[in-house]
């Protein structure tokens, strides 16, 4: 998916912002050069020439003058109120955080991805339901057929069941088209080129529900678990940590900075080549220590104080909004559990009354449309026992979603 990439991207970025604060434990050394030609004025050039004339009345000059400097300086920073190291570690828990912060689009991506994987499976028990409706009406239809050409059925009975058969075939085509768009949907999600499967992929079906996915997990651990493991919540942890680094790194402001410098200057005119002689160096020792500047450091000290309080806050936020949604998950895994079981139960009866009342029909002791009511109940309670069926899958995925029990060697 994209955004993974994206994320990354941003993971990086930080890591090499880590790189760049380390370099200032590093001289730094730069080399500098410069060639200008000079063009006296007529003024210039006067003063010039009778200067030089009284020393040496024969003497001649040009009135312009070509001059090359070129110069290699280094500098070291000795000291500068541990900001050197404040940056080293904010920089160190900003790439922390943004490797968390990969962690938890994947983990958030996962939770899209499952619930779409989860709709394809529905459309495709709905085709199923759709399907075994019309094999029903279909059979039911032979029979009528059967006994029409032998005089003892009647073509209102045929032309309904052809009429239920088209209505399930519309049905089939219908969740068919879910089951598309929902397969259009996940391949998108999973980055696929032109959001779409190579030809012949499918969604498995529903599996069999265990003993294990019937059973409520404790609240209690899972929330511990969350608010220790949730990768949001780690990285709500790291911003607090980079906060409190800014701090120091503001307050480093009120040290002096020792800076050794080094220089070696060459200069030359009218000719590039330099020679040994042309050459001079220098070393110093150069101490900057500001000793007023407005009220900028204390601002900036109280900047600082007032993002880390900041970051606290939002800390204790995200904390409390993985225990809601832990919690949440919960209850809804506890509804979908007791209504899968329900619409179970339901199932069994429904079916039990469709055959029982399929049995009369064939018997010529029950209506038509009895018959077609009862097949259109089983048909709806079909449905809702794949929709619970479902709603189970889904609200353990939510669980394991807001627990943050995906880890990152799953998510790879």
């Amino acid at each position: 998916n994209p955004s993974i990439a994206a994320a990354e991207a941003r993971m990086k970025q930080a890591m090499e912002r880590t790189f760049q604060a380390k370099s200032s434990w590093w001289p730094r050394i730069d080399l500098s050069g410069s060639a200008s030609h000079l063009s006296y004025s007529d003024n210039e050039y006067e003063r010039s020439l009778q200067t030089a004339r009284l020393f040496d009345p024969n003497i001649k000059i040009d009135d312009s003058e070509d001059r090359y400097k070129g110069s290699v300086i280094a500098q070291w920073i000795i000291f500068n109120g541990f900001k050197r190291w404040y940056s080293i570690t904010s920089a160190e828990y900003e790439a922390k955080e943004q490797k968390h912060a990969l962690i938890d689009v994947k983990r958030l991506l996962a939770s899209t991805v499952g619930f779409s994987y989860h709709n394809g499976q529905l459309a495709r028990e709905n085709i199923k339901i759709a399907e075994a409706d019309e094999l029903f009406n279909q059979r039911q239809l032979e029979n009528a057929e059967a006994k029409y050409r032998v005089g003892t059925g009647s073509l209102s009975d045929v032309l309904n069941f052809k009429v239920q058969m088209n209505s399930a075939r519309s049905s089939a085509i219908s969740f068919k088209r879910e089951y598309e768009i929902a397969m259009y949907a996940l391949a998108a999600l999973l980055g696929l080129t032109n959001a779409e499967f190579p030809s012949g992929t499918k969604l498995l079906s529903l599996k069999a529900e265990t003993h294990k996915d019937m059973i409520l997990p404790e609240a209690c651990s899972l929330i511990n678990y969350a608010i220790k493991y949730r990768p949001d919540v780690l990285q709500g942890e790291l911003s607090v940590k980079r906060t409190k680094s800014s701090v120091n790194l503001a307050r480093a402001n009120f040290f002096p900075v020792f800076i050794l410098s080094g220089t070696v200057d060459g200069q030359r005119e009218d000719n590039s080549r330099f020679e040994r002689d042309d050459f001079g160096n220098s070393i110093s020792l150069n101490l900057n220590y500001n000793l007023f500047a407005g009220g900028e450091t204390t601002a900036k000290i109280r900047e600082a104080v007032q993002k880390q309080k900041e970051s606290e806050k939002n800390l204790e936020d995200i904390k409390n909004n993985a225990a809601s949604e832990v919690k949440k998950s919960l209850a809804r895994l506890k509804a979908a559990q007791e209504e899968l079981n329900l619409q179970r139960q339901n199932a069994l009866l429904v079916k039990q009354r469709r055959d029982i009342v399929e049995k009369e029909y064939q018997a010529g002791q029950g209506s038509l449309v009895r018959l077609n009511e009862a097949q259109r109940d089983l048909s709806t309670v079909m449905g809702r026992l794949a929709l619970a069926r479902v709603g189970l899958r889904q609200a353990w995925h939510a669980l394991k979603i807001s627990t943050g029990t995906y880890t990152v060697s799953q998510f790879d």
